[in-house]
């Protein structure tokens, strides 16, 4: 749930999301689910060349299990929010592994 709650607080900023398939995508991210599919506007390939079909799709929803990468602006990152977010899931599953050994 960490990522899919960031990656919410990057709706309406511009993402490139890498795929498997080594088409990377640029758009504006419009929004995210819970399995980290995503939907995008204005979208354009960062490789145009390689990929000229997608020249005429401006916009598309991309499967989560198809993604490899998600690269977001460095300015969008808050790094303590985050570590903290971090710290708190780590302490929550360490807390859930506890209970269910006793039992």
């Amino acid at each position: 749930m960490l990522f899919y709650s960031f990656f919410k607080t990057l709706i309406g900023q511009e993402v490139t999301i890498e795929l498997k398939n080594e088409l990377s995508i640029v758009g504006k991210l419009v929004s995210v689910d819970q399995y980290l599919s995503f939907k995008l506007d204005n979208v354009r390939a960062v490789d145009e060349e390689r990929f000229p079909q997608m020249m005429s799709v401006k916009s598309c929803f991309i499967r989560g299990s198809v993604v490899r990468y998600v690269h977001i602006p460095a300015a969008a990152v808050d790094t303590t929010l985050l570590q903290d977010a971090a710290r708190k899931e780590a302490a929550a599953q360490q807390q859930q592994g506890m209970r269910t050994t006793k039992h």
